[in-house]
């Protein structure tokens, strides 16, 4: 009896534990819960990866160099100076382009526009005509031209106020030639480089008004920019003729001035970039074009998104051009105060420098 009594509660008990001890997994929700917890927990982080990402994608810059290209130790270089350090403090990749022609450049601004960089530089007034056909092509590419102006409604015009720049320097040359003839070799005989001279004829003017400045061009046509031999020869006339300080705005056939001027034991004036490092005892001092600082701040408008289509300047006030260079070494503390004291007076408007030549 006892053990028919054991066997029908173990019945008992199996048959409650089949219909009732699995019951919790009969129902599914929780599990399908579950699910979509997780699976829009993943739509989420794939969207935060993908929104991370974009955000990270770095802004894409080209440049078109002036003729000459990069190694002239003065406008393209100084313009590479600009791109580095943006590359450094950005978040941006870039690629330059160097025309061994004018006829190239619009074929090099076509191409990067099309390749839809976020904003194509060029760089020179060479430049100017190729860049009103490429940015009417591309309205909806940022463009930006070192040293002319455009007047299109997608380019920035970036130019300076180089005759301000090279009154200081002409001021350095009136003040330190001993023969009371100085020396301007400008690439051509065009409104941009005549600002050079307008500004240096200025200076030496306005401190010492004996002085003659005699004035020469390498050639008529871009080639005035890339040819050092005949920077060279020009220069060596000039010195022949008596000039014992000599000034540049030719690019890199102003290092033909600077080898002349080595040669025969005369100061030469640098241009765009400090150009003392070619030759400290020759270079009296540089006139710098700030374009490094005109490229970066293209670049930076673009990365923080108030890219202006406008003509941008940058003149002494805004530290765009100036004097710089070894001056104190080969300069008295007078001649260093006079050339601050012009600078300053430059600044507060009481100097108005002219920028074209008499």
């Amino acid at each position: 009896m006892f053990k028919k009594i054991f066997v029908l509660t173990l019945v008992v008990v199996m048959v409650a534990t089949a219909l009732f001890g699995c019951a919790p997994k009969e129902d599914p929700e929780p599990v399908e819960e579950d699910a979509k917890v997780e699976e829009d927990a993943k739509v989420e982080e794939d969207a935060k990866v993908e929104e991370d990402a974009k955000v990270e994608e770095p802004i894409r810059i080209g440049i078109v160099y002036s003729v000459g290209g990069r190694g002239d130790l003065s406008f393209n270089d100084a313009a590479f100076v600009g791109l580095e350090r943006a590359a450094k403090e950005l978040n941006i990749e870039f690629t330059e382009i160097e025309p061994v022609e004018i006829a190239k450049m619009e074929t090099s601004q076509d191409f990067l526009a099309q390749e839809g960089y976020d904003l194509v530089i060029v760089v020179g007034f060479l430049q100017a005509d190729a860049l009103k056909v490429v940015s009417e092509r591309y309205p909806d590419t940022k463009f930006a031209i070192i040293d002319s102006v455009v007047d299109m409604p997608n380019v920035a015009s970036l130019v300076f106020k180089e005759h301000e720049g090279s009154f200081l320097v002409g001021a350095a040359a009136g003040l330190m030639t001993e023969s009371n003839i100085v020396g301007f070799m400008g690439g051509m005989d065009i409104p941009l480089i005549n600002k050079f001279q307008a500004g240096y004829e200025a200076g030496v003017a306005h401190v010492n008004p004996d002085a003659e400045v005699k004035v020469v061009h390498v050639a008529t046509d871009g080639s005035g920019f890339r040819d050092p031999a005949r920077g060279k020869e020009l220069t060596l006339i000039q010195i022949a003729d008596g000039a014992d300080v000599v000034y540049h705005a030719a690019g890199s056939s102003g290092l033909g001035l600077i080898e002349a001027a080595v040669e025969k034991g005369v100061f030469a004036i640098g241009v765009d970039a400090d150009q003392n490092h070619i030759a400290p005892e020759t270079v009296l001092a540089s006139m710098i074009k700030r374009v490094d600082v005109a490229v970066f701040e293209a670049i930076k408008t673009v990365v923080e998104d108030r890219f202006e289509a406008r003509v941008h300047v940058f003149g002494i006030a805004e530290d765009g051009v100036g004097i710089c260079g070894n001056l104190g070494e080969h300069a008295s503390d007078e001649v260093i105060a006079t050339i601050a004291d012009l600078k300053q007076k430059i600044i507060d408007g009481d100097i108005v420098v002219p920028d074209t030549p008499k």
